[in-house]
């Protein structure tokens, strides 16, 4: 399958050379310097993924990727000049799947890329097939789970969930009561050593924030203090 990648960065010199190695591995790449032109390049586009830089003109990275979340669900990796944490925890916040500090190396980027494109195509296999499922929908208490359709309720009402969020949700609702550390939850859905779990605070909050009433006083997604996570087993409404 032949990809075609975003690249959204306004230093000319950077996504020039972004784009040499990313076509050196066969990929289709799309250049825009500003978040404007790179809004406009997806909708015109069939795009598989989209490197991002946060610090943009007219409109920046963290604005771009807030507004195409709303729409698409490809995988996106931020770059950015600054290495403080809040800013990668804000990227991932918002919907980024990945994250890289400038400088980096030519082959880490290649990396991560086909990484996040691997996993972007196994949740399309599973979106796209239909197979004899011996269940497809998970329901505890008004949270409400279908596999086949991707779509995710809370006491009827449509949530929109970025796909490492469902995925999370998923693995606690087929195993509710079970409690998962960290560094499970990461490696069961990037499928990778888990190095640092600080990405996984990250997402179960930003999930807590869709799916509970109050996430201080979270009912579903609970904390076992010193093991992980668990999702509570509710009475069914």
């Amino acid at each position: 399958m032949e990809h075609t990648i975003l690249v959204a960065e306004d230093e000319p010199g950077i996504r020039e050379a972004i784009g040499i190695y990313l076509k050196s591995q066969g990929y289709t790449v799309l250049q825009a310097e500003n978040g404007i032109q790179g809004l406009h390049l997806i909708r015109e586009n069939d795009v598989h993924l989209a490197v991002v830089d946060i610090m943009m003109p007219e409109m920046d990275g963290i604005t771009m990727v807030t507004e195409l979340r709303k729409n698409y669900d490809f995988p996106v990796i931020f770059l950015s000049a600054k290495s403080e944490e809040l800013d990668k925890i804000n990227g991932l916040m918002i919907g980024a799947d990945d994250y890289l500090t400038k400088p980096f190396a030519s082959m880490e980027l290649v990396a991560r890329v086909r990484a996040n494109l691997r996993r972007y195509e196994q949740i399309l296999e599973l979106k796209n097939t239909t197979p004899d499922l011996p269940q497809s929908v998970y329901r505890n208490g008004g949270l409400e789970l279908n596999t086949m359709t991707k779509e995710v309720t809370v006491d009827g009402r449509s949530v929109h969930l970025t796909p490492k969020e469902f995925q999370i949700l998923e693995l606690f609702m087929k195993h509710p009561e079970q409690v998962f550390s960290a560094a499970q939850i990461y490696e069961a859905i990037w499928m990778e050593e888990a190095i640092s779990t600080e990405t996984i605070t990250v997402h179960i909050r930003k999930l807590r924030e869709k799916i509970e009433e109050n996430p201080k006083k979270p009912v579903y997604i609970q904390v076992v203090w010193g093991l992980g996570y668990k999702l509570r087993k509710g009475e069914s409404r």
